[in-house]
């Protein structure tokens, strides 16, 4: 059997240290779009260090180690085809800010296995600490095509309800043609993000863009366009991911604010009759 669920959920956590910089979150501001115009002040909160803001997604990448998407792969009881694994959702709750130099210790574990009848969902919880305590946890939703059918727990079988009525605000983003390319360079190296071949065999035409630089890329056009800049203000940021984003293509942003701490969010891909990207998006604020 590829996957032994109840092997997986009794590993043992892994710990690790991890570190950061100042140019590992000005690097991972660049792979997610930051930067354009490049003399703004809005952007220069992202790109110069004398000004810098760490966005909370930047979670996602810190230390540069192995990407939550892979590392949840090599738990005992998990075997599985690389080409299979897509990230299927993400979700991060901020203890307080991140630090734009810091190191700390992260917890991880496989928190849930979930038989989803064609294909199997696996939950790794990630936490982080430092000296002066938790930072932020975080949850990577791997999503293996083909692996489920045994007869394990479905997970959860509701969804939050559509955003109704007419966005609040709506924004456009365009990405590089080279922005996986830049993007990688944070630590995710998989090759269904550079490699034309490696993507043909995974079913698309051509290397996709990571899910989470579109996440990153997404909590940015949040801060700016509603939270003044603020990145301090987001208490935790999940999604789905819905879609694939060619590099090159616009992400269409929709915002709702249904709520003074709350923000929901829509994106889809623009040249694709607005093809969904990100669903079940929802920023709370404090």
């Amino acid at each position: 059997m590829p996957i032994d669920a109840a092997k997986a959920l009794a590993a043992e956590p892994r710990t690790e240290e991890i570190a950061w910089t100042p140019k590992d979150v000005l690097l991972y501001h660049l792979g997610i779009g930051a930067g354009v115009p490049a003399t703004d002040p809005a952007e220069l909160r992202y790109t110069l260090e004398s000004r810098l803001r760490v966005l909370p997604s930047f979670a996602t990448v810190a230390g540069a180690g192995v990407p939550g998407v892979i590392s949840g792969l090599s738990v005992p009881g998990i075997e599985v085809e690389l080409s299979r694994v897509l990230h299927g959702g993400q979700s991060l709750r901020m203890h307080r800010p991140i630090p734009v130099r810091g190191t700390a210790v992260t917890t991880s574990r496989l928190a849930a296995v979930w038989d989803k009848g064609r294909a199997a969902v696996l939950v790794l919880r990630t936490e982080a600490a430092d000296a002066d305590g938790p930072l932020w946890t975080s949850d990577a939703q791997i999503f293996v095509r083909g692996e489920g059918g045994w007869g394990g727990d479905r997970g959860p079988a509701t969804r939050p309800a559509p955003p109704t009525g007419e966005p609040e605000r709506t924004v456009e983003r365009p990405t590089r043609e080279d922005q996986a390319l830049l993007y990688r360079l944070s630590g995710d190296l998989n090759p269904l993000h550079a490699d034309p071949d490696f993507a043909r065999a995974a079913g698309f035409e051509r290397p996709i863009l990571h899910g989470l630089c579109t996440y990153g890329s997404t909590l940015k056009a949040v801060v700016d366009t509603l939270l003044d800049g603020d990145p301090a203000r987001v208490r935790s940021y999940a999604t789905r991911f819905a879609g694939v984003v060619y590099p090159g293509e616009t992400l269409r942003v929709r915002m709702w604010r249904p709520d003074t701490d709350t923000v929901r969010v829509a994106v889809s891909a623009a040249e694709r009759d607005d093809a969904p990207v990100l669903a079940d998006t929802v920023v709370r604020l404090g």
